[in-house]
């Protein structure tokens, strides 16, 4: 009897945890990314379905003695029916892949191909065939697998290089308002939500004569039937999702389908010991392309991305937090590809000047460069400077005559190295036509100077910029980033400062944003504001500054490029999206939205403490010039070639001698104060920028003592 009592309750035991797994099923929603971990019971049943007998958790066999009754829910007598769960009534999810595929195409059977990994983190493959091609999508769970490979096989019916393409041609407009606050992400479902039924959309939308999943040339690719011209690839060709890296196929191999027998050539090899860098090209339809990675397989991975990237509009990877945003206005180079030519033009010119990052000066947290495009071919570009650093002065050696730097983070040094340049190209204009011809400046009709056509100026920062871009940006996108979900909404956009001789920021306080230079001096911390902040303002005032100002309009950046920590979604509110709103710019002053972009062979973290030195190197120099952070001066207490002493030099000489072509006029230049407020449009431009923080409740731009800039110089 008590075997008996033990056989039912093992058979109870049994029927409810595959009663709870059939329940699970019908009520899981797969549009959340929350699905559950797997489980054992997930083991249970697909080894059920197989036919195998399985072990339950008590030890006994799990294994039928006949097949389930139907109409009872599977199990053999009335009594053990299980119970359905109450469905409490919550808001109208939207339609998930999985659904939307249903709608399109009734009754498709999902099988399970694999199950690897260990039992606390398998992964599954689930496959189904639509229109005789199979599909193929992994997850951790096999619910998470069926919804993959749905995706891909609704993205397959698309043939058009992107989602707002595929909606003008169904006769939608498909508009994307980020929401900065949401902790979900809005576009993966509002792309999804476009293929609602349409009645003609088996003969639209399905790759119609190839069907049997071979793709052996480019003829088996549809042409889309209209397309805009593209100043820089050639037609778009439609991607083929089914070629998504869980499927096997790689870029490498996709290529060798579409161009047989290409042939990958080893370019270069750079790097320091723990980040080494190889680069290899691949040339196709006689153009060539280049890719860098840790390893030479990598390289040759993206060097073959690139090719589908520009020739077919393939891209494999289409994680949004990832995708580079592209720049409001002239856009003369493919993202990625610049992005990648920048980062590696940066920290070769860095490896040079620290004989292949031996010498001691070669250590950093943060590397930081701009480069300079002419046209439209990349190899044209230059390195203008470089720089390192993560530090602030210590407010004790701040000065009153603009003879210390007091914010060495490499960023901040690399614009002022760019301004130092901009007064060599001006500088030109001192001396004969022939050498006028040299620089980047062209006089302008209506008085001062301007860039020459096509001259852009891209910075490359190794990591995500302290503050709002960095704060919520601690790892890489992963594969499954779908974009911002920080719980910490509040925070989100807000001013912040950096810590005197210390690293990482803090929020601005809402009041006593005001800094006195008695107080600094008595202990007071000295509060510098953050990079994101900065660059923030570059994107309004320009990054030529207010003194520079006279001779030329606002310069600004036409890409950011991060070598690490990249995040579409923190890094376009940090730059330029919490400002979207500024008011009463002055007529030439903009908000500049740049091209922002990662890397694709993102940069290793910086081992050990950050170094207290900051270096940096500007065209020209012999060498890197080593500054102090805690100072702002070098070792022997000299003064910096970027301080506010020596740049004021240069312009009290330009000024006196280019008089006449001056956009602002000043009668006698007096204290580097007063030649500032003077350049009133840029005064301007900056109370907007800080009024439109204020009005997005973000907080207060805080200002260091005035009295460090109430110095004055004789020409």
């Amino acid at each position: 009897m008590a075997e008996e009592r033990s056989s039912v309750r093992q058979t109870r035991s049994q029927q409810k945890y595959f009663a709870m797994d059939v329940d699970e099923e019908e009520n899981m929603s797969s549009c959340s990314t929350d699905v559950k971990e797997n489980r054992n019971l997930d083991n249970v049943s697909s080894k059920e379905a197989l036919g195998e007998g399985v072990q339950l958790p008590n030890g006994g066999s799990g294994s039928r003695k006949r097949p389930l009754e139907e109409g009872n829910n599977g199990h053999s007598h009335s009594k053990f029916r299980a119970k359905k769960r109450k469905k409490t009534p919550g808001p109208v999810l939207p339609k998930n892949a999985l659904m939307q595929l249903n709608e399109i195409k009734p009754g498709l059977q999902y099988k399970l191909l694999s199950q690897t990994g260990p039992v606390h983190a398998p992964v599954f493959v689930m496959t189904v065939e639509v229109n005789g091609q199979l599909f193929e999508g992994s997850g951790p769970t096999k619910k998470k697998a069926k919804l993959n490979a749905a995706e891909k096989a609704l993205r397959s019916f698309v043939q058009f290089p992107n989602a707002s393409e595929a909606h003008m041609a169904m006769g939608r407009t498909l508009t994307v308002n980020t929401d900065f606050t949401s902790d979900q992400a809005d576009f993966p479902d509002t792309l999804f939500n476009g293929f609602e039924t349409p009645a003609q959309a088996d003969v639209a939308y399905y790759l119609g004569s190839n069907g049997n999943g071979s793709f052996n040339s480019i003829g088996d690719y549809p042409l889309p039937s209209s397309g805009g011209p593209d100043n820089l690839s050639q037609s778009p060709l439609p991607v083929p999702s089914a070629f998504a890296p869980s499927s096997g196929k790689n870029s490498v191999m996709i290529l060798n389908e579409l161009r047989p027998g290409l042939k990958y050539d080893f370019v270069s090899e750079s790097g320091e010991s723990h980040a080494k860098n190889f680069v290899m090209s691949v040339t196709v339809d006689g153009q060539t392309f280049e890719g860098s990675g840790r390893n030479k397989k990598l390289a040759k991975a993206r060097a073959a991305q690139a090719a589908l990237s520009s020739l077919f509009n393939m891209q494999l990877d289409q994680t949004p937090s990832r995708q580079p945003i592209p720049r409001e206005g002239l856009q003369l180079h493919l993202p990625q590809v610049l992005a990648d030519s920048v980062s590696r033009l940066v920290v070769d010119k860095f490896s040079e000047l620290t004989d292949n990052f031996t010498s001691p000066h070669a250590r950093r947290k943060v590397l930081a460069g701009v480069v300079m495009t002419t046209g439209t071919d990349v190899k044209d570009a230059e390195v203008i400077c470089v720089s390192t650093g993560t530090k602030c002065i210590n407010g004790e050696y701040m000065s009153d005559r603009g003879l210390a730097l007091n914010d060495c983070h490499a960023e901040i040094i690399a614009r002022r190295s760019l301004i130092r340049y901009l007064y060599t190209q001006l500088e030109y204009f001192l001396s004969n036509k022939e050498d006028q011809q040299k620089s980047i400046f062209i006089r302008c009709e209506r008085g001062g100077y301007k860039l020459k056509d096509n001259v852009q100026f891209h910075l490359y920062i190794s990591t995500s910029p302290c503050g709002d871009a960095r704060i919520f940006s601690p790892h890489e996108a992963g594969m499954e980033d779908q974009g911002d979900r920080h719980p910490n909404r509040k925070a989100r956009g807000q001013l912040r400062t950096k810590i005197e001789s210390g690293e990482g920021t803090i929020p601005v306080r809402s009041s006593n944003t005001i800094q006195t230079w008695d107080g600094v001096l008595q202990g007071e911390r000295l509060l510098t504001m953050s990079c994101s902040d900065k660059i923030a303002r570059w994107n309004v005032v320009g990054i030529q500054g207010s003194l520079m100002n006279y001779f030329t309009e606002p310069i600004y950046f036409s890409s950011i490029i991060l070598g690490s920590l990249y995040h579409a979604d923190h890094l376009s509110r940090a730059m330029y999206q919490r400002i979207a709103d500024i008011e009463d710019l002055p007529q030439s002053f903009t908000l500049n939205k740049p091209l922002l972009s990662g890397i694709s062979n993102a940069e290793a973290r910086q081992p050990g403490k950050a170094p207290n030195f900051s270096v940096n190197w500007t065209v020209g120099d012999q060498a890197l010039e080593v500054i102090n952070a805690t100072t702002g001066k070098d070792d022997m207490g000299r003064a910096s070639r970027l301080c506010k002493h020596v740049l004021y030099s240069r312009w009290i000489r330009l000024q006196s001698k280019l008089l006449s072509s001056l956009r602002i006029k000043l009668s006698k230049p007096s204290s580097y104060y007063e030649v500032k407020q003077a350049a009133t449009e840029y005064h301007s431009a900056k109370q907007a920028l800080i009024k439109a923080f204020h009005k997005a409740g973000l907080g207060a731009w805080v200002k260091k003592p005035i009295e460090q800039d109430q110095f004055s110089q004789s020409p």
